[in-house]
This record gives structure tokens, sequence and C-alpha cells, in this order.
């Protein structure tokens, strides 16, 4: 058998080739091969772009054939930084590079490293996100982002670059359900709304809290008369209980939503 090469069997009988190198002491798998002739190319790839610092992320697609490329930012972190990793992780000055493709390196802070050392992030109909406890999370969740937000009108990148998840670069703009900032006369305004059946404005309120608070007493007066629609709950985490009740108390809710919650009674 070549070196760095080792025949397998699968269930059904078949042979294959797993292709193993060992650097700087770490045994690292470098996947399986139908031939022996290709598990043995790619850990001749494998050594090339360990011990020739030459390669590097801007050239290193002419220096792989078998070996995959997520395999190949792997070694080149673990060469240049000492630090090996599972997901293509490539370490930089202040930040690391996650490339979750050839042609789209994701950036995102040092805090981040252990979680998606950990987390595979995959795309399916352009969403990012990771498997965590058998679920999947948008990794915008991370950001205090929903699901259903929108690039420009709930969150906008400051650089324009929209694979840049820094947390420096990111601005969450309407943080809460319902909750929709907007500019008059040179403030900042905030306009809830609540769906049952279609859009019902609740009211525009200048505090992005009150207005917070606005959509949870909308939501609850919708369950008082009926609604069994399970609507989010905004947890408002600058009020203390009191000052959140208070504002519950106090805060006003449109009257053409009142009036047509009466209908559903």
């Amino acid at each position: 058998m070549q070196t760095g090469v080792y025949s397998a069997q699968k269930k059904d009988g078949t042979v294959y080739y797993r292709a193993n190198i060992t650097y700087q002491t770490k045994h690292i798998s470098l996947g399986s091969f139908s031939s022996e002739e290709d598990a043995h190319s790619a850990y001749l790839e494998a050594c090339n772009l360990l011990e020739n610092e030459a390669v590097t992320l801007f050239n290193i697609h002419s220096q792989i054939r078998h070996l995959s490329f997520d395999k190949a930012v792997c070694l080149l972190n673990f060469r240049d930084n000492h630090l090996y990793f599972h997901n293509p992780i490539y370490l930089r000055k202040g930040y690391f590079s996650y490339f979750l493709s050839d042609d789209m390196e994701l950036k995102f802070d040092i805090d981040d490293l252990f979680y998606y050392a950990g987390h595979r992030i995959q795309k399916r109909q352009g969403h990012l996100f990771v498997s965590d406890y058998g679920m999947q999370y948008s990794i915008l969740s991370r950001y205090g982002i929903k699901p259903y937000a929108v690039t420009g009108r709930d969150y906008l990148f400051f650089n324009g670059d929209t694979h840049d998840f820094r947390y420096s670069n990111i601005l969450n703009i309407n943080r809460y359900h319902g909750v929709y900032s907007y500019e008059k006369n040179g403030s900042t305004h905030y306009k809830v709304f609540i769906h049952i059946n279609g859009n019902y404005k609740i009211g525009s309120y200048a505090s992005e809290a009150s207005a917070a608070v606005a959509y949870n007493k909308a939501a609850d007066l919708a369950k008082a008369c009926g609604v069994t629609k399970q609507f989010p709950e905004n947890y408002v985490d600058t009020l203390d209980p009191s000052e959140y009740a208070d504002l519950y108390n106090h805060v006003k809710i449109s009257k053409k939503y009142t009036d047509y919650l009466k209908t559903l009674v």
C-alpha cells in the first residue's frame, strides 16, 4: 500500500481507500477515495500544502485536484497558525474566515471561533444556518436578528459586505417582533404592526421599548378575544419588571385595532 493510504471495507464488502497524514504529531484524515492512486495523490497534495509555504489561500486551487477545498483550508491554517479545526477556518489578524465554499468567505470575530469550530455552517435557499441540539438556527440569530428579518430594513451591514459577520459590521435596526423604525423630522420613531388575517397597525411610538411592549399588549388583547395564533413575545431587557408593568398599563393601542378585536368576540 502506498504511503499515507489505508484500505477499508464498507458493510456491503466494497473496498475503498482512506488517506491520512501526520503533521506536528497530529494524525489527520484526508478523506475517502475509490482508488489507491487517488488516495495517494491526496496525500501528496497535503504534503505539498504543509511543506511548501509558497502555497497560500490565493493559489490553493492550482495545487489540489484530489484533496477537498475544505480540507486544504484546514491544513493551511494548521501550518500557518498551529491550530487544527475540522471546519474550513483560517485565522486572520483579529478575526477569522470561514470558507463556506471556494468562492464564499465569511468573516467572524474571534469571540465566535469556539462556536464555529464545532458547528458547521450550511446554506439553503440563500439562508445560512447551523444545526444545534437537533434544530436548525440561522446564524443571524446570534445577533438578535429574527428569521424573517429583511436586509436593509431590519438590519444592515455597515461596509456593504453581506459576508462580513463581525459584530461591529452589523446593525440590528428592528430588534423586536412587529416593530419597525422610521425617521420623522430628524428623529427615530417606531411603528408597530400585528398580523391577524392581515396586518393591523397598533400605533406609532417615540421609543423602541414602548413599541415592543405595545406589541405584547396587542397580542394579549388578541388572545383575550379568542385568537389562537401563537404570537412571539418581545423580551425587553432594558426594563425591570415594575417599569415594564407601568409601561404596559399606559401604552396606547390603536382604537381601530381594538374595535376589530371586538368583532371577533
